[in-house]
């Protein structure tokens, strides 16, 4: 299991959760469609190790466990696991 960033984020990327993860886990690109900014990208399910640290500290809401993610938002479990090559299990 791993952590997923769904839609409040899109456009906000506030990166406090990069600060708190204890192994580098979350990852962004720049997107050209926005701009400089950094577009949340996900949690590589091969390094995030579950521990939560970075739910509490989204402004936005945007991270749940994945198993918690709400329906309207479940495209970006699909999505986290593409970004990083894998199919979700």
């Amino acid at each position: 299991m791993t952590y997923i960033i769904a839609e409040p984020c899109v456009g906000v990327c506030d990166t406090a959760c990069v600060e708190v993860c204890p192994v580098d886990c979350i990852h962004f690109t720049k997107d050209k469609d926005i701009g400089a900014e950094a577009k949340a990208e996900g949690f590589d399910p091969e390094e995030c190790i579950d521990c939560g640290a970075c739910e509490p500290e989204c402004p936005v809401e945007a991270i749940f466990e994945e198993t918690e993610v709400p329906g309207e938002w479940n495209k970006y479990i699909k999505m986290n696991y593409e970004f990083f090559g894998q199919q979700v299990p």
